[in-house]
């Protein structure tokens, strides 16, 4: 459920028109509130991991956390073009990084599944496709330092929302099924 919720958010955020609507605090906020759920949820999934997957969770769980960080600086918005890229750009390519190579420790782990436990294999890859959505999203956040701009803004945007819609399915996928009555 806490994947869910983060997932929900990141996917919001950069919805079109949503910062227009709410204003530019509100929708950081929104960010950084979504990488707490991310990061509570990551930290309960390491507690619980074993084995193999316990490096897997624990390099998601830092993943996180450089997305806490760089979601709450980027609520700030006092930094020249090298500010953002040190202080906000950074933390969320290191953070897309750790999820990227969280994603496909978990994808190899499971990736013999494929025929036996298609669940656990779809989740994985679908999982691993939200991290490499991210990736390009933080690839294209990168702030051009002679004008101020983001390298794609568009790409930025979509990328991050497919990338948590990713999550927010996988998330889905996890949670226990009801048995009829």
């Amino acid at each position: 459920m806490l994947f869910a919720v983060g997932s929900l958010c990141f996917l919001l955020g950069p919805f079109p028109g949503f910062i227009h609507l709410v204003g530019s605090a509100a929708d950081g906020a929104v960010f950084f509130i979504g990488s707490i759920f991310f990061t509570t949820a990551a930290l309960l999934q390491f507690l619980q991991s074993r084995g193999r997957d316990r490096i897997a969770t624990a390099i998601q769980l830092v993943g996180t956390v450089f997305f806490n960080i760089s979601t709450f600086r980027g609520m700030q918005d006092s930094f020249d073009s090298a500010g953002v890229n040190r202080l906000i750009w950074a933390p969320d390519a290191i953070g897309s990084a750790c999820f990227l190579i969280s994603g496909v420790l978990a994808y190899m782990a499971v990736r013999h599944l494929r025929s036996q436990d298609r669940t656990e294999w779809r989740l994985a890859a679908i999982n691993l496709a939200g991290c490499v959505l991210f990736a390009v999203s933080a690839i294209a956040s990168f702030v051009m330092p002679e004008t101020g701009d983001a390298l794609d803004l568009a790409a930025a945007n979509w990328s991050t929302s497919l990338g948590a819609l990713c999550f927010l399915v996988g998330a889905l996928m996890l949670m226990p099924r009801r048995k009829p009555k």
